[in-house]
Parts: structure tokens; sequence; C-alpha cells
């Protein structure tokens, strides 16, 4: 893409940053949890309403329901953007509907803007806009949680390593693609809502996947 976009290019992209952050902002571990019989998600363990602090429910089965779902509405956003976009503009609005699905989970307008901390919606967004970039960022995350048994380890993991990876594939110029730059903020993003996971892993105070949090 070069030279100065059309108006409608800047409206349609401006819709698909609308459309990806209100899909990011449906609460669905909250949902389910409430739904489910298993209380307000934000009184229980962290507060968070992501799948891992589902987990400390209890509920497996609703914790990979929010898993799933939080994942969804990343890839759908992203998915949306591409099918109502001509091929010429897909990439960029595609890439600004994942930032912002990413950015609606972290900061939910339906809950005064106090949300998650993005892992699932980024990963279902890049997994869209970049199967291979999202694939070795599923791998990742698996494998480091797996090993360590620290969900915000595997996490931070992933998302350290798929800007590399789509680096790697797409080079870092915007004029080329601006899927690099998206998934650099998306990681910057995710990686900023782990700050006290962090300090609370470098401390080794960290809770461990399937232990309830007080």
């Amino acid at each position: 893409m070069s030279g100065q976009l059309p108006s409608y290019v800047l409206w349609l992209m401006a819709a698909m940053a609308f459309m990806g952050y209100a899909l990011g902002s449906v609460p669905f571990g909250l949902i389910l949890t409430n739904l489910g019989g298993a209380g307000d998600l934000r009184s229980i363990g962290s507060g968070n309403i992501g799948a891992t602090n589902v987990l400390r429910t209890g509920r497996k089965d609703l914790a990979a329901a929010t898993l799933g779902l939080d994942a969804g509405k990343g890839f759908l956003a992203v998915l949306i953007a591409w099918v109502m976009t001509s091929p010429d503009y897909s990439d960029y609005t595609a890439s600004l509907a994942a930032l912002a699905a990413v950015v609606g989970h972290c900061f939910p307008v339906f809950l005064g803007f106090r949300g998650g901390k993005g892992v699932a919606t980024g990963l279902g967004a890049l997994l869209a806009l970049s199967p291979i970039t999202g694939l070795v960022g599923c791998a990742v995350w698996l494998g480091v949680a797996k090993l360590s048994r620290i969900s915000s380890a595997g996490a931070l993991a992933a998302f350290v390593v798929m800007p590399v990876v789509i680096l790697a594939l797409y080079g870092f110029s915007f004029q080329a693609s601006p899927k690099p730059m998206a998934t650099l903020l998306i990681s910057l993003l995710v990686i900023a809502r782990h700050h006290e996971n962090i300090a609370r892993i470098l401390r080794g105070t960290e809770s461990r996947i399937g232990q309830k949090k007080d």
C-alpha cells in the first residue's frame, strides 16, 4: 500500500477497529461462571476474567470454554476484517482488528475497562493473522506451561517468541506488511498486563496450574 488512503478505506479501518474492540470486550469468562453457578469471577482467585482464573473455580469445563471463546473472538475479529476488505487493504484492517480485539479484552467497556491479560484473545487473533506465528506461539505457550506448571510463564514466553517469528516471515517494513507491527504491539500489551506475574515469577511465588489462589 502506498500513497494516501481513500476515505472509504479510512472509514472501513475505523469500523473494523470498533468491531474488533467490541468483540474483544465480551467477557466470556465472567458470563460463563455466572451462568454455570461458579460465582462472580472478579471475586475469585486473582479476579482476572481469563481462563486461568476460571480454572481456579474447579470448573475445567468452564475454563476450557472460556479459553476457546476468548481465542475465538480474536480469530473472528480478524476474519471479519479480511472478509469485509478488498485484498489491497485487508492486511491493514485485519491487523488493526487483531490489535483492537486484544485491547478490548484487556480494557472492556462492559466492565469499566477492567479486563483480562489478552493471552487467549491474542493467540486467536494471531492465529488468524499469521497461522505459522500463531501455531508457534501456541506450541511455546503449552510447552513452557507444561514444563513449569506456570500458565503466565508459558504466555510470556509465547508473546516474546511470536514477534521474532513474524519478523522472520515478513520483515519489519510497515509498507510491506503491518502484521509484524501489530504482533509487536499485541505482545507488548500482553507482557505489560503480566507485570505482577513477572514480579511473582522472579520471587518464586507465582501460582501454579491447578493451584487455587487464596
